[in-house]
């Protein structure tokens, strides 16, 4: 395929996506024009953008909302994510990596990590809450256990599919096991592994709303959960569309660096 055809097909799959995104907004318009429901079960998009400047104004008589900006409230949230995600994924390529090259090491940490995997964030948020407090700590380390073992497993799955041609044919030319694991196993894995960092991070940011149940009212989601506790549906659905259309960046950001990295994968 051709660098011409490349960009043709990325430009069309652009505009698919901002028409859909139009009906969508279109279909939420005539609905809430409609009166089907309510407008405190389903406000319009007039009101949600009325929220939108409002919590966006520290003048507004209410710092924004209970006394922080929107932006303010997204630079919270998107701390504690990337602190999270950041533990998580060095973390998780790390272990991923051993459990790929030492199948000792695969056996003994396997179950825990499909254990973890298996758990939602709130299920040990508690637990965590016992054991660190109600301050930062918790939250950080629940968007980290969150993290982690997704990047496990894609690492490990990674190194395990890399091609044994490759490695024996540096191993032949005198690498060392280190010249290896640097210049055949990670490059030949890296696609896999940043793979895995798309889904730790997006399942970080989804936990989000869940780790500032405590004590995290100065976040997004703590916003998103106060305004629930008082029917502001429009400053909830606010909320959501912030979270989700960052996290749409941020994975467009994690693609972009995906292509970077390993541009022998095509361009798609």
């Amino acid at each position: 395929m051709s660098e011409r055809q490349v960009v043709r097909r990325r430009s069309r799959s652009l505009l698919v996506r901002v028409i859909a995104v139009l009906v969508l907004f279109a279909i939420w318009w005539l609905a809430a024009s409609a009166r089907i429901w309510p407008p405190a079960i389903l406000p319009g998009p007039g009101q949600v953008w009325h929220q939108l400047l409002s919590t966006s104004d520290s003048a507004n008589g209410q710092g924004g909302y209970a006394g922080s900006t929107l932006v303010e409230r997204l630079g919270v949230s998107l701390r504690r994510v990337g602190y999270g995600c950041v533990y998580g994924i060095v973390i998780g390529v790390v272990l991923g990596l051993a459990m790929g090259l030492i199948p000792v090491v695969r056996a003994v940490t396997e179950p825990a990590v499909t254990f973890l995997r298996a758990l939602p964030p709130l299920a040990y948020l508690s637990l965590l809450v016992i054991w660190f407090g109600i301050d930062e700590e918790p939250k950080v380390y629940l968007l980290m256990v969150a993290a982690f073992p997704p990047v496990a497993v894609a690492a490990a799955a990674a190194v395990s599919g890399v091609n044994r041609q490759y490695v024996e044919a540096a191993q032949a030319l005198g690498a060392s096991r280190f010249e290896v694991i640097r210049g055949v196993i990670l490059p030949a894995s890296a696609p896999e592994i940043i793979t895995g960092v798309r889904l730790a991070v997006g399942i970080a940011y989804s936990s989000v709303v869940a780790a500032e149940t405590v004590n995290g009212a100065d976040g997004i989601g703590g916003m998103v959960l106060n305004a629930q506790r008082y029917n502001q549906t429009a400053v909830v659905i606010l909320g959501l569309f912030v979270i989700g259309v960052t996290g749409l960046v941020i994975d467009s950001l994690i693609v972009a660096a995906q292509r970077a990295l390993s541009p022998w994968r095509g361009l798609v």
